[in-house]
């Protein structure tokens, strides 16, 4: 089956549709029933006095070969041919948030731009783990930015390009992987024995797509193109994840501005590098003008696919 084909009717399902409210209130969505399943084993494994290191390790096994093996076993029914790419698409459409990655930043935009702190402080919460009240405009926007640029790769690129390698396990493993790095995957007394394995399969499997993302936007900045890769190359390993870093500071070389830089966790300030930090800090309007690079990006990459796809129809 051409699994490339399956990620574009993905795509195009999730950016006709997004996942509907009506739907998620009356069966969810994979990720929370994804999550559900970890929240129970961590419950029940992660407990003082017992190694939980290789308790993590097992977790980790058992997410992800549960989420890849009904992603097999759904594909292995899927019919052959359009129909089946059509039912394969639509399978794998809730894994993949090319509309609502979009639509959250929005949510940012709209009041930064009409000059609503309080509205704007309120949305990005929804995105980012920073105590908005300390964000002024520039933290604001830089925040909703860093997000944009680093869940293009986790929520829309590298399930795409696992999607398109093996299909629905592909999609589906990746997705496992990424949620229990968001649950467990953080260096605290709790995860740090217990979601070591999570957080370094999560960092294995995403090392390509985050370059990959990295590229789209660099390209799809046209005639900023050549910053963004020269921003890329210099600063991104610069960055506290191996792999964030890439897409942020395409994102900041191709936009001009300066992205990362110190912040502000609860009580604690993070001393972070910044990427492009010569350039200055973003403006309402770069949260607009990233947006817009965000749309022509992932378009490249559905072109990208779409080659693939048509590449594998002519072998």
């Amino acid at each position: 089956m051409n699994f490339a084909a399956m990620m574009l009717v993905a795509m195009a399902f999730d950016l006709a549709f997004g996942w509907p409210k009506a739907l998620f209130e009356r069966i969810g969505h994979p990720v929370t029933w994804l999550g559900a399943l970890i929240g129970v084993l961590e419950a029940r494994l992660n407990r003082v006095g017992t190694n939980r290191r290789v308790r993590g390790v097992l977790t980790a096994l058992l997410v992800t070969g549960i989420a890849a093996g009904i992603g097999a076993a759904v594909q292995a029914l899927l019919p052959e041919g359009w129909l089946g790419l059509v039912l394969g698409g639509a399978l794998a459409w809730p894994l993949v948030a090319l509309r609502s990655m979009h639509d959250h930043v929005a949510r940012v935009a709209k009041p930064l731009l009409s000059g609503d702190m309080a509205g704007a402080r309120q949305a990005v919460a929804m995105i980012v783990g920073r105590d908005p009240a300390r964000l002024d405009e520039a933290g604001v926007a830089r925040a909703a930015l860093e997000s944009l640029a680093e869940n293009s790769s986790d929520g829309i690129v590298a399930p795409l390009f696992w999607g398109a390698f093996f299909g629905l396990p592909g999609i589906a493993g990746y997705k496992a992987i990424n949620t229990l790095d968001s649950m467990i995957g953080h260096r605290n007394a709790r995860y740090e024995a217990f979601g070591w394995a999570s957080a370094r399969i999560d960092d294995g499997v995403n090392l390509l797509p985050a370059r990959l993302t990295g590229a789209l936007f660099a390209l799809a900045s046209g005639v900023r193109a050549k910053d963004a890769f020269d921003v890329m190359r210099r600063d991104a390993s610069a960055h506290r994840s191996p792999n964030a870093g890439w897409p942020e500071s395409a994102l900041a070389g191709a936009l001009g501005i300066r992205l990362s830089g110190p912040r502000i966790y609860g009580d604690r300030i993070a001393q972070e590098p910044w990427l492009n930090g010569a350039a200055p800090d973003p403006e309402p309007l770069d949260l607009a003008r990233g947006l817009a690079l965000y749309a022509r990006a992932m378009g490249l990459g559905a072109v990208l696919l779409g080659l693939v796809a048509w590449a594998i129809w002519r072998g």
